[in-house]
């Protein structure tokens, strides 16, 4: 692996030299010989059989594809595979190649190596090499400027004030406290905050210790970024992805459970945590303090990798790994967080960040920009109506998602009737009451009445 901030990319190597002169931090260059890969021969012969196993004859090319390795080394794994027999060719394939198949007892053996690990897909990278890459494209080394700010937040509402207050927080990198009232974009503001950043990064599809296979790329929170438009597709190990920083959201689903390396006893497969997923980018806790684990122990689990930038994680062997803790952590909440963790947990967390409600001016700016993209004109007159009917005579409070809920019911409305989407007050008028409608919590509920039974 080659970090392009202090490495020499070499004359030979175009792409890295590419890398280097647009300000590259970590550029991951493709492996000539199983040294640099960092993986033993042995790994590599289960990893290739275990892919005829699972998916029949293949060329080797095919395979190569299938494991993300060059051709060449992928050659010399099956050319020792096939001396011992484990291997044979099955027929010819193009551009000198070869279809491979396992025999008797190559399938014998590679059952024995599903049995041990049943990992088949991308080669991993050795741990070392992946806490050099986080280390190499961490967040804290990319300070933003208001411009940059503005730019993530060009087609939300947000003050000035608020991009003032957010600036400084985000450069920390040490994390922060968005609250206030639900509906005012607090999940919003986190998710568009690691776009910021703008750089992509690079993450290995999966790492390696010893002989414990940790997954590190997850669809779910990982978008590949496209490298075929830049001519990079053919230059760099394929084992990495190049992905947009990522902004990993959980809610109140979090568990313990989540915060540790997650072992499959019988793929012998394990995944990594969800901190481990979104280094270099961002992990939003969102409803803080409404998770199944308590913010005590939330505040246990993390007051030291907060402190530290780095965490220990422990392997299905026992044994403890350290790798970075290098993300911005938000935590969003309704309540107040002084009443949620105490002080030390807060010191850790310098920014706290309160997200009021939005005033009648930013109010027909919401609706402004959820007309934009809804697709119909905006009406300041109907919001107007909506204004002085169902909030100043009620007193009720101004919410940021008011503006884009109200406008997909009445989108709906208009559907059902097949009447022009449009934004009037005598729409808002049929979808207001049910938007409005309270809807009793268990304290507001009345008390049941005593069941009379007969003696």
């Amino acid at each position: 692996m080659v970090s392009t901030s202090a490495a020499n990319p070499g004359i030979g190597d175009p792409a890295l030299l590419a890398a280097l002169l647009s300000g590259e931090k970590y550029w991951p260059s493709e492996p000539r010989s199983t040294y640099e890969l960092g993986l033993s021969e042995p790994f590599l012969e289960s990893l290739v059989s275990k892919v005829l196993l699972s998916g029949g004859n293949c060329s080797g090319r095919g395979i190569a594809a299938e494991v993300c390795l060059p051709f060449s080394i992928v050659e010399s794994t099956l050319e020792r595979l096939r001396t011992r027999r484990l291997v044979t060719h099955v027929g010819a394939g193009q551009l000198n190649d070869y279809v491979y198949g396992l025999t008797e007892d190559g399938r014998n053996r590679a059952r024995v190596f599903h049995q041990e690990c049943a990992y088949v897909g991308p080669a991993p990278v050795p741990l070392m090499d992946y806490v050099i890459s986080v280390e190499a494209q961490a967040i804290g080394d990319e300070p933003i400027r208001r411009s940059d700010l503005a730019d993530a937040f060009h087609d939300v509402s947000v003050s000035r004030e608020m991009l003032d207050l957010l600036g400084p927080a985000v450069n920390s990198a040490s994390g922060l406290f968005l609250y206030g009232a639900p509906g005012n974009g607090k999940s919003t503001l986190a998710n568009r905050i690691t776009s910021c950043f703008g750089q992509e990064v690079w993450l290995p599809y999966a790492v390696i210790d010893g002989r414990e296979m940790i997954t590190v790329f997850d669809p779910a929170y990982h978008r590949r970024a496209d490298l075929e438009q830049n001519g990079e597709a053919a230059t760099h190990d394929k084992r990495w992805v190049r992905v947009r920083r990522p902004t990993v959201v959980v809610g109140g689903e979090l568990t313990m459970d989540n915060l540790e390396i997650r072992h499959d006893p019988v793929s012998k497969i394990s995944e990594a945590p969800l901190q481990m997923k979104s280094n270099c980018g961002c992990l939003l806790i969102d409803d803080f303090g409404r998770q199944r684990i308590s913010p005590e122990d939330l505040l246990n689990r993390w007051i030291i990798p907060l402190e530290n930038r780095h965490d220990y994680l422990t392997l299905a062997t026992g044994k403890k790994i350290q790798v970075p803790f290098q993300q911005l952590i938000i935590f969003s909440t309704n309540l107040d967080p002084a009443d949620l963790v105490d002080e030390a947990f807060l010191r850790r967390i310098p920014y706290r960040i309160e997200v009021g409600d939005p005033d009648e001016g930013e109010f027909h700016n919401l609706f402004q920009l959820a007309a934009e993209k809804a697709g119909c004109f905006y009406n300041p007159d109907a919001v107007d109506h909506l204004l002085e009917t169902y909030y100043r005579g009620c007193d009720r409070p101004l919410r940021r998602c008011h503006a884009r809920d109200l406008l997909m019911q009445v989108r709906n409305y208009c559907t059902y009737n097949d009447i022009p989407f449009e934004m009037l007050a005598e729409h808002f008028d049929r979808v207001a009451h049910g938007f409005f409608t309270r809807v009793p919590t268990r304290d507001m509920q009345a008390e049941p009445r005593p069941v009379q039974t007969s003696v």
